[in-house]
C-alpha cells in the first residue's frame, strides 16, 4: 500500500503547474558597445538597464500583452556600426594561358566545338576529341584533325600548351 501512495503523490506533483518567479537581470553596456547580462552590478563606466525575465515552462501560454523577451533597442552604438570593405579574394584559379577566357566562355566554346585562343590542350580535346595526329616541333605542338567530309583542321599550341591560333 505505501508504494501506491508514493505513485499518487508523484503524479499529483507532476500535474501541478510550476510557479515561476519573475527575475531581474542587469544589462551592462560599455563605451565600446559590448553588452553583458549579469545578476551582479555593472562596472563603474558601464550603462545599466534592468531587464525583466519571465521563465515560462514549455507548453504554457504567456499572459496576454506581455512578451517573453524585452523589446530590442534600435540605436547606433560604436560596436554595431556598419563598415563596408572590398571583398578579399582568397583563392583564384591561375590559368597558364593567361586567364584569357572566363569559365563561361570556355564552356560555350567547347559546347559549340569552337577553338579559341586561350584554350589548353584538354579543352581542345574536350571540344574536338582525340587528334588524328600529333606533331611536336621545337617548343610547339600541333594537333591535326581529319574530318569525315574531307576537310581537316590543325590547332597549334605554344610551349605552355595554350592555343596559338587555328589554321
Amino acid at each position: 500500500m505505501p508504494l501506491n501512495r508514493y505513485i499518487f503523490l508523484l503524479l499529483t506533483l507532476c500535474c501541478l503547474p510550476s510557479l515561476a518567479a519573475e527575475h531581474t537581470v542587469h544589462r551592462c553596456e560599455n563605451s565600446a558597445g559590448h553588452v553583458t547580462f549579469t545578476t551582479l552590478s555593472c562596472g563603474p563606466e558601464e550603462n545599466l538597464s534592468l531587464q525583466r525575465i519571465h521563465p515560462y515552462s514549455p507548453g504554457t501560454i504567456a499572459p496576454t500583452g506581455e512578451s517573453l523577451l524585452p523589446e530590442a533597442e534600435h540605436r547606433q552604438t560604436p560596436g554595431n556600426k556598419t563598415r563596408r570593405r572590398a571583398p578579399t579574394v582568397v583563392g583564384q584559379l591561375e590559368d597558364p594561358c593567361g586567364n584569357l577566357l572566363s569559365t563561361g566562355q570556355r564552356r560555350d566554346a567547347i559546347m559549340d566545338r569552337r577553338i579559341v585562343a586561350g584554350m589548353n590542350q584538354q579543352d581542345v580535346e574536350s571540344a574536338l576529341g582525340k587528334p588524328d595526329s600529333i606533331k611536336i616541333r621545337n617548343s610547339s605542338t600541333r594537333y591535326t584533325y581529319k574530318a569525315k567530309n574531307g576537310r581537316s583542321a590543325e590547332v597549334v599550341f605554344d610551349e605552355k600548351g595554350c592555343v596559338k591560333g587555328k589554321s
